[in-house]
């Protein structure tokens, strides 16, 4: 359901890495989040813990949603990704309300995030630089 990771491998710099199921800290909000998949650049992997990175490392960061996290991914991740800085922070929605959705959202300020994109499944979604990549989900 994600974003074929071979895809991303193809746009993003050799020294960044795609990492599924990683720990991000996003300390303002005292919340320690395992997204379903996050790009961060091996300079963001350098901090003094082994067991997770700041939040704020990542570039892009993914989540798809479950009976169990729809609202947590919705509401409480996409403002603690977005506190934390992390650029762009991709939903893939199975249980949206108005149907399967895919939203990118961006430009983080003030804990908050804009939408940059929102398409049903099947859609093509354009990811901006710095991965200039168009993904289609469902």
């Amino acid at each position: 359901m994600t974003p074929r990771q071979r895809h991303l491998h193809e746009v993003i710099p050799a020294s960044w890495g795609i990492y599924q199921r990683l720990a991000l800290a996003c300390p303002a909000r005292s919340e320690l989040y395992v997204p379903d998949l996050a790009v961060v650049p091996e300079r963001g992997m350098e901090g003094e813990d082994e067991y997770y990175v700041p939040a704020g490392a990542a570039e892009l960061v993914v989540e798809v949603t479950s009976v169990a996290t729809a609202c947590h991914d919705r509401s409480t991740k996409a403002a603690g990704y977005a506190a934390a800085g992390v650029p762009l922070y991709l939903l893939v929605d199975q249980l949206a309300p108005d149907g399967p959705t895919v939203r990118l959202y961006g430009t983080p300020l003030g804990g908050a995030y804009r939408v940059l994109a929102s398409v049903g499944f099947g859609s093509p979604l354009e990811l901006p630089a710095p991965f200039r990549l168009a993904v289609s989900v469902g």
